[in-house]
């Protein structure tokens, strides 16, 4: 019999509930901050800067917070696919790259389209369902093959699977990378309050590994230890979603509600919500092609910018800062190519998927 915690919650129940409550927080306060790492690489000019300095403190945020709860061993992650010893690197590189160029296709990256599903946006959530039907495939279904060979190209790191390994550990690895980041984020343009937000959207990432990995660590009914993650949650949402008579609700499929409901709440509150179609300012095309790359890349990567990004590299894993560092370079190269068409040069979906779809 499962165990009970109080008012009669299972582990897992719990798990899911708590995961709902982390989204709430993320969506209102990615919905007030505007938090996307996309907006960082390739938003309006005049807002890279305040993009980049909120995405940096919540970075520097989630690695404080995170390297303290592995120091003083409240969670172990020694266990978790992020630490294997063995690095599929094609398999993270390309689905990184791939990540990136989707979310500029689709004008944000996963956690912002469903935070603006959540405020009205009908495009936002078309190209959801696609992202997460695309994750699906290639996790269980027709595009599993692609993801194994993909796989079967990998590095063995051994113990060197994170750089807590290497000398000096994991203090002075995530306290030289937190110092970094803070002076990005102080020199940056982002105000007070878009930093704080920053900050606070940071700290959930330890918060969701220490209520999955300590709170609920229970050796008769053991729940996953994870935290925030889009790539995931969308996969376990639209499975739960067709089958939910067969199994059960996860943390994902929680956390990814949240966020639609936390952002919704914040918008509708502040006047801003609104129901949004596609437009004719970007083609239907390059926002589907956008969703079902970071569906493919994200799988392959093993997260998207908040799973492998703001939860995974604080832990940090070696194969969540390849993932990281292979979208934001997928992010750079999508924002050239989209300047090159502009200028009269080739479409970035011909270069992406063979000429299947063509931007205006």
């Amino acid at each position: 019999m499962p165990t009970e915690l109080a008012f009669g919650l299972t582990p897992r129940m719990a798990s899911v509930l708590i995961g709902a409550a982390l989204g709430v927080a993320f969506g209102i306060l990615a919905q007030q901050t505007r938090f996307c790492l996309r907006r960082a690489i390739a938003g309006p000019l005049q807002e890279r800067s305040a993009a980049a300095g909120t995405w940096s403190i919540a970075l520097a945020v989630a690695l404080v917070g995170t390297t303290a709860i592995l120091v003083t061993w409240l969670v172990d992650l020694s266990d978790h696919r992020l630490l294997a010893g063995r690095l599929p690197i094609a398999a993270i590189v390309l689905g990184g790259l791939l990540f990136g160029i989707g979310m500029v296709l689709a004008r944000g990256c996963a956690s912002r389209l469903t935070v603006l599903a959540g405020t009205g946006n009908l495009r936002a959530v078309v190209v959801m369902i696609v992202f997460a039907v695309v994750a699906h495939a290639t996790l269980k279904g027709v595009l599993a093959p692609i993801r194994t060979a993909a796989g079967s190209v990998g590095i063995d790191l051994g113990s060197y699977s994170s750089l807590a390994a290497l000398p000096g550990g994991a203090v002075v690895w995530a306290g030289l990378a937190a110092i970094v980041l803070l002076a990005i984020a102080l020199r940056s343009d982002a105000g007070r309050l878009e930093l704080a937000g920053g900050a606070l959207i940071g700290a959930l990432a330890p918060l969701g590994w220490l209520a999955t990995g300590w709170l609920l660590k229970d050796d008769f009914d053991p729940v996953p230890v994870e935290s925030l993650a889009l790539t995931s949650s969308g996969a376990e949402t639209l499975f739960w979603w067709i089958a939910s008579s067969a199994i059960g609700p996860t943390f994902g499929v929680g956390f990814l509600a949240g966020i639609v409901a936390g952002s919704g709440l914040s918008s509708a509150l502040a006047g801003d919500w609104k129901a949004v179609g596609f437009t004719e300012e970007v083609s239907t095309g390059r926002y589907l092609a956008g969703g079902a790359l970071m569906g493919f890349g994200g799988v392959l990567a093993g997260g998207c910018t908040v799973g492998a990004g703001l939860s995974g590299v604080p832990t940090l894993s070696i194969a969540a800062i390849v993932a990281l560092l292979s979208i934001i370079a997928g992010g750079f190269l999508a924002r050239e190519l989209l300047a090159a068409k502009r200028k009269g040069g080739i479409s970035l979906i011909d270069a992406a998927s063979a000429g299947a779809v063509f931007i205006p």
